[in-house]
């Protein structure tokens, strides 16, 4: 048993490396299409903050994960095994495709999806999964009015200025809105594969009596999300910050600024959130406002539809994959 919870862990993380090349990714698109920083240098400064943020705001999140989304009774390892494929698969081929997809909703729809086959309606937590569909629809609407409402006010205080200064000054302020957007993202979104590990060592005993997330477990999901967005998440950074909209400093410094106060206060209610929906639905109200025609609709239309599949696909690969487990004779 130990041998497969440890096997699992591994896979949990591969999927949060995943989630740097995707989810992650978004949280620092605007400061390297702004060349504020360089990718490497705002995958550090990213980092850092995704890493302190649970340590600041607490892992809520995590625990609606582990304990929100279905019973955490009927959880099993080769149930979460089924979670991790589903997740895993659409996250991979949605990254290979540059559409930046909520991971959170792709684990969400394989918890769901083996939850439903292996135990009934009767395992999902109807409220906890309620909040989530809300926040679907809220998360980019929300980041979308804050994006425009700040674009607006900075451009009716800065009317008589100089574009010169007002670049220099957006350059630096944009340093501070990326380090706010990557607190929300380490508060939140990065918190699912930490809720993941920890009901499986709770559901394995490890935990002893009680549900937590272990201190190791923190530190090694904000080491695997970092390499993740270093290794790979550029597709999904040019499609969010260079082929949606054209964004300047003072364009990325009002779509981090708008999509980090979404999160936080999502955050503050262990709302599970997509940050990718937040800082699409800001680039978009950032851009809107200035020129309809400076969004490219297209690019925003591909990237709606993988939001709405992502929860039905994940959860159906993950079926799928509980559906093998059991015809095989390994469901536990």
């Amino acid at each position: 048993m130990l041998a497969f919870v440890i096997f699992l862990v591994a896979l949990a993380l591969l999927f949060n490396f995943l989630n740097g090349m995707n989810d992650a990714a978004n949280s620092i698109a605007t400061v390297v299409s702004t060349r504020v920083l360089t990718p490497r240098l705002a995958v550090a400064w990213s980092a850092f903050f995704n890493l302190v943020a649970p340590f600041l705001f607490g892992v809520h999140v995590a625990s609606t994960i582990g304990t929100g989304v279905v019973d955490p009774k009927i959880v099993t390892p080769m149930m979460l095994l089924a979670v991790l494929v589903g997740a895993i698969v659409w996250t991979h081929l949605c990254t290979q495709g540059g559409l930046p997809i909520s991971v959170s909703h792709a684990l969400v729809g394989a918890l769901v999806g083996s939850a439903l086959v292996k135990a009934g309606p009767s395992a999902l937590i109807v409220p906890g999964l309620v909040k989530i569909v809300i926040f679907i629809v809220l998360a980019p609407l929300i980041g979308m009015a804050l994006g425009a409402a700040l674009i607006i006010a900075v451009m009716w205080v800065c009317r008589r200025a100089a574009p010169g200064p007002i670049d220099r000054w957006f350059r630096r302020l944009q340093l501070a809105s990326a380090a706010l957007y990557s607190l929300g993202h380490g508060a939140n979104d990065a918190q699912k594969t930490m809720g993941i590990i920890a009901v499986l060592l709770y559901s394995t005993g490890y935990l002893g009596g009680s549900f937590f997330v272990p201190v190791w477990v923190i530190l090694a999901c904000g080491a695997t999300i970092a390499l993740g967005t270093l290794a790979g998440g550029w597709k999904v950074i040019e499609t969010l910050g260079m082929r949606m909209t054209k964004l300047r400093p003072v364009d990325g410094f009002c779509a981090e600024t708008a999509a980090a106060v979404s999160i936080l206060l999502s955050t503050v209610g262990g709302i599970p959130v997509s940050t990718t929906h937040t800082i699409t639905g800001s680039i978009i109200g950032v851009g809107a406002p200035i020129k309809i025609g400076a969004i490219r609709w297209g690019i925003a239309y591909r990237i709606v539809w993988a939001w709405i599949l992502t929860i039905p696909v994940s959860a159906l690969i993950a079926a799928l994959m509980w559906g093998a487990i059991s015809l095989v004779g390994l469901a536990d």
